[in-house]
């Protein structure tokens, strides 16, 4: 049976893949942003934008360390770009931001690639039970 995180990373690829087909890649991230929080919020789902986060360093809390560009129901990280090709630094920028927020698995979404497979990553932060 399908775990609700698994259950929310499945909806919000589906909805990525729609939003991709339809309106292609190149468009700026924040659009991607937009229209990907509006199609998860008509699907149900309780989105946060631009979310942000606090980082705690050496005593001192600092409000607003970064932000996330999508949290679903404060369990699923996306972020988004929308570049022509990922680089290794867009999958440890996620990894830092799930370290941070205490959360086992995000998504990164690239909607600048040809084709939304090449641009899909799923993130995971120490836990074994999930494919990444």
């Amino acid at each position: 049976m399908e775990s609700p995180l698994e259950n929310l990373a499945r909806i919000a690829v589906d909805a990525g893949f729609h939003i991709h087909k339809e309106l292609g890649p190149g468009l700026l991230e924040t659009v991607y942003e937009t229209v990907l929080a509006g199609e998860l919020e008509r699907r149900g789902l309780r989105v946060d934008r631009q979310k942000p986060v606090e980082i705690k360093y050496k005593g001192i809390v600092h409000a607003e360390g970064f932000r996330a560009d999508l949290l679903i129901e404060n369990s699923l990280l996306v972020e988004l770009k929308s570049v022509e090709r990922l680089q290794p630094v867009h999958g440890k920028q996620v990894l830092t931001y799930l370290r941070l927020l205490d959360l086992p698995l995000g998504l990164l979404m690239n909607f600048g690639a040809a084709t939304f497979k090449e641009g899909i990553k799923r993130i995971v932060n120490k836990h074994d039970n999930f494919a990444s």
